[in-house]
């Protein structure tokens, strides 16, 4: 029995649960890029540095919330007060989110805020 390597797989030898169809035939990192070039404003750099953590903590606080009750509200408002600096960002970038012509790029905006915190983004 032949095994791949690295060279010879279709997934680029990043290995089980990468799908090109899933992907557009895109790398993550070309989905970044294009991420990164449509946030250059300043302020929306800033904006989705913030944004994009507290909707994460959100979503975390929504789960929790099925256990504690209490923690709907405050994970809904991060959730609003999340997404509300997204569009203050667009607004001063000009430019529609991403996800407005692709909703593959709601879970590329993680991957460029954590690309950022490692600096590369």
């Amino acid at each position: 029995m032949h095994c791949a390597s690295k060279q010879d797989r279709k997934d680029g030898g990043i290995g089980i649960g990468y799908n090109p169809r899933m992907l557009g035939g895109r790398t993550s990192e070309q989905w970044i890029a294009q991420y990164a070039s449509s946030h250059t404003h300043p302020v929306n750099r800033f904006c989705h540095s913030l944004g994009i953590p507290v909707i994460v903590l959100s979503l975390a606080l929504a789960v929790a919330a099925i256990f504690y009750h209490p923690l709907w509200m405050l994970a809904a408002g991060l959730f609003v007060f999340g997404w509300l600096l997204q569009f203050i960002g667009h607004a001063f970038e000009h430019k529609p989110p991403e996800f407005f012509q692709d909703w593959r790029f709601l879970l590329v905006g993680v991957r460029w805020w954590w690309a950022k915190v490692r600096g590369r983004a």
